[in-house]
């Protein structure tokens, strides 16, 4: 191995290794923070009320990246980017909601797929942060 390939590798590596910790990050918040609210009695039913439901699930899941973006020394500017990402997805599909051309199920499934390449936007817009452990 070379040191021209060796710093290219472990360069993608952090990224890679960045994005797994997000995603682990995102679950965590979700499932304690949902487990949480479950036990206080404040659980909101997907079903009954999907936009609150998901709104709450994506709050969640922010914190969850939220502290561990800031533990790991990111700025405000890209943790909130990534946090974007939680939202992001559910602007266009409320809509098709409302107007009965999807049910809930369907909005969570679309917004859970399309937020993990919105996570890698985020990432891909400050590489140098994320790849290259500039935090």
């Amino acid at each position: 191995m070379t040191t021209t390939n060796a710093k290219p590798r472990r360069r993608w590596g952090r990224f890679t290794l960045h994005y797994i910790e997000m995603i682990i990050a995102m679950f965590v918040g979700m499932f304690a923070l949902g487990a949480l609210l479950d036990v206080l009695g404040l659980g909101i039913s997907h079903s009954e009320y999907p936009e609150l439901g998901y709104l709450v699930m994506a709050f969640n899941m922010s914190v969850g990246m939220a502290v561990w973006m800031r533990i790991r020394g990111h700025g405000w500017a890209s943790t909130l980017e990534m946090c974007a990402a939680m939202f992001v997805p559910v602007v266009p599909l409320f809509p098709l909601l409302w107007l009965g051309m999807i049910d809930g199920g369907t909005l969570m499934m679309v917004a859970h797929v399309a937020m993990f390449p919105l996570m890698l936007a985020a990432m891909f817009r400050r590489l140098d942060e994320y790849a290259g452990c500039a935090h």
